[in-house]
């Protein structure tokens, strides 16, 4: 991430790079992040995050889980006949 001097929303020049335990919610379900790094003003509260940042929220996010593959106890042979 390019270093961030000025916050685009209101023209601050106290905006800081932080790391710190990030919390959010999707679909009625709370997510965690342990350690983000993002860039956050302190004047109004903006947030400027990484390209990286989506992809680890997403990644503790339950929304974005895979789902669980059970074994439903089929007999499958595959020998290259059709």
């Amino acid at each position: 991430m390019n270093r961030i001097t000025t916050c685009p929303s209101c023209g601050s020049d106290k905006i800081k790079r932080v790391r710190r335990n990030w919390s959010g919610r999707s679909d009625e379900e709370s997510h965690a992040v342990p350690n983000l790094e993002y860039y956050e003003c302190p004047d109004c509260g903006e947030c400027l995050y990484d390209p990286e940042s989506p992809r680890k929220i997403e990644a503790h996010s339950h929304a974005y889980a895979k789902p669980e593959i059970k074994e439903i106890g089929l007999d499958f042979e595959c020998n290259g006949r059709g």
